[in-house]
């Protein structure tokens, strides 16, 4: 399994529009995707503007080829892509420790 972390900067204004957006994203085609097991959405106190998604997945080439190479991620960056002040910042990550 691997982790992968998303941040996602946005206007500030546009907050309450893209939680909204990212949420029924992910629930709807997210959750849909081949090797997905689950995802967490973050929104940032301290910059109103900023939103990090974390999503567990089976294995790396179950995001970066399985999903990012669908129809599904077109589908997906459609609903939220408008919302960006920038393109998010994408890594994955290893898990060392789990409590």
């Amino acid at each position: 399994m691997i982790i992968e972390i998303a941040d996602f900067k946005i206007s500030p204004e546009g907050r309450e529009a893209f939680a909204a957006a990212i949420t029924r994203a992910a629930d709807t085609v997210l959750a849909r995707a081949a090797g997905y097991r689950g995802h967490r959405i973050l929104a940032c106190r301290e910059s109103p503007g900023r939103f990090v998604l974390t999503v567990e997945w089976d294995s790396l080439e179950a995001h970066t080829v399985g999903f990012r190479q669908s129809p599904a991620f077109t589908e997906w960056r459609a609903l939220i892509g408008e919302y960006f002040a920038e393109p998010p910042h994408v890594e994955h990550f290893d898990v060392l420790a789990d409590a």
